[in-house]
């Protein structure tokens, strides 16, 4: 499935995670919400796997897809697996809701062969615009929630992430940028509203990279 094609109105990210992983693999999906990613990748890459959510009725609705899923913080959650159970450690659109990033990655690249991250661009031109004409907090396709309601704790950029793997000595394999239903290719920092990347463990360590 090509990623310039939105088949079935499957959302791009998707279909970019989707061409990330190897037919057949393990995964693990760390705020799963209500199993759709999961289920689309059983789907089109024949996965084998659970998921880990908080939301009670998130986890129902996985349930009803016959999806394996367990009831719990993602952020604690990962202590109970074995090193490499999984071929794959999802976290598409969690991440910004997590307090100890440093930690949850470092176990998810402990558990994990590789990992997968998605997350909102809070420097995209149109969250800069709202708050720089406005001087409000930006709010978007992929920010959707206003201040006082908003699950989100974290405001990153793709420029800080890529710095935050640079000091914890995290390879980036692949990189995909997102806007408007469409791949971005120049200046993601400024121009894509999401960003999505597969992820391993480098072999420098957090001093040389700095």
């Amino acid at each position: 499935m090509s990623v310039s094609e939105n088949k079935d109105n499957i959302p791009l990210d998707y279909q970019i995670i989707g061409e990330m992983i190897d037919s057949g693999a393990r995964i693990l999906d760390l705020g799963c919400g209500g199993g759709d990613l999961m289920a689309f990748l059983a789907r089109s890459r024949n996965t084998r796997g659970q998921g880990i959510e908080l939301n009670e009725s998130a986890v129902y609705e996985c349930v009803k897809k016959g999806l394996n899923v367990c009831h719990g913080d993602i952020e604690s959650g990962l202590l109970e697996y074995p090193d490499k159970s999984f071929d794959y450690v999802i976290l598409n659109q969690s991440l910004q809701e997590v307090r100890r990033v440093d930690d949850l990655l470092e176990n998810a690249l402990r558990v994990g062969q590789q990992v997968i991250v998605g997350f909102p661009n809070f420097a995209w031109i149109g969250s800069r615009w709202r708050l720089f004409f406005q001087g409000k907090s930006p709010v978007t396709a992929a920010l959707p929630y206003r201040w006082y309601d908003s699950p989100n704790v974290r405001f990153l950029s793709i420029c800080d992430f890529r710095e935050f793997c640079l000091r914890k000595g995290i390879e980036m394999l692949k990189a995909s940028y997102i806007r408007n239903g469409k791949t971005v290719s120049c200046r993601p920092n400024l121009l894509a509203e999401l960003a999505v990347f597969l992820l391993t463990k480098a072999h420098f360590s957090e001093r040389r990279s700095m």
